[in-house]
């Protein structure tokens, strides 16, 4: 008996198909997940088929949802495993919590506007991902009482790769950043291995700026 193929599913489908497989993302871990995660939930008011183009989106209160490419892009570099502890850095719509919650097994985020992080959490809680813990604050000192994190991401532009988070990130642990100017920046892969940092920069990115103590001022 011939079934049809849930729309929104082949959409995702072919979102990874040409925006990532396409470009040399090879993780199935990760590019599982991104055809999982309802990505047209985290942009409401938009038709779905703008939700699954090829470029950052703007969301509620001058903030984006990221390309899917980027957000695919970092996760792999992130190499979060089923047992890591994340701390993530901007939960913006939520997407990308979405992502991490589906690979981790909790995650630890900071949004410094309280209306997007509550809006986020409710769309994450409807979508049964019950391993987020959430804080309004300023992202750019982490969250010592958790600390330390296996890995930590960050989804806002950085002047300099954040102090704080540094010292929170565990042995063996692993921070990704975009690194760089207020408009343009490089992401920025630090690891800590037998207690030295390994610091290496990779894509060209475009983030909107991390706002705080560690960050930029506001």
């Amino acid at each position: 008996m011939h079934t049809t193929e849930d729309p929104l599913l082949a959409a995702r489908r072919r979102m990874v198909e040409r925006q990532m497989r396409a470009r040399g993302l090879d993780d199935e871990r990760v590019l599982a997940v991104m055809e999982q995660v309802p990505r047209e939930r985290f942009v409401p008011g938009m038709p779905p088929e703008e939700a699954f183009s090829d470029r950052a989106l703007s969301i509620d209160l001058g903030q984006t949802i990221s390309q899917p490419f980027m957000v695919a892009a970092m996760t792999i570099e992130l190499d979060v495993r089923p047992h890591h502890r994340v701390l993530e850095i901007g939960t913006g719509s939520g997407y990308q919590t979405a992502v991490l919650s589906r690979l981790a097994a909790e995650v630890w985020t900071v949004e410094r506007l309280a209306a997007l992080q509550e809006q986020a959490r409710r769309l994450l809680e409807d979508l049964g991902r019950l391993n987020v813990h959430y804080r309004v604050g300023d992202g750019s000192l982490g969250w010592p009482e958790e600390a330390p994190f296996d890995r930590i991401m960050v989804t806002a532009g950085a002047p300099q790769v954040p102090p704080p988070l540094i010292e929170q990130l565990a042995e063996g642990g692993r921070l990704v950043v975009p690194v760089g100017g207020e408009s343009d920046q490089l992401l920025t892969v630090v690891d800590r291995l037998e207690g030295k940092l390994h610091e290496r920069r990779g894509l060209a990115c475009r983030f909107v700026r991390l706002i705080g103590q560690a960050g930029w001022p506001g």
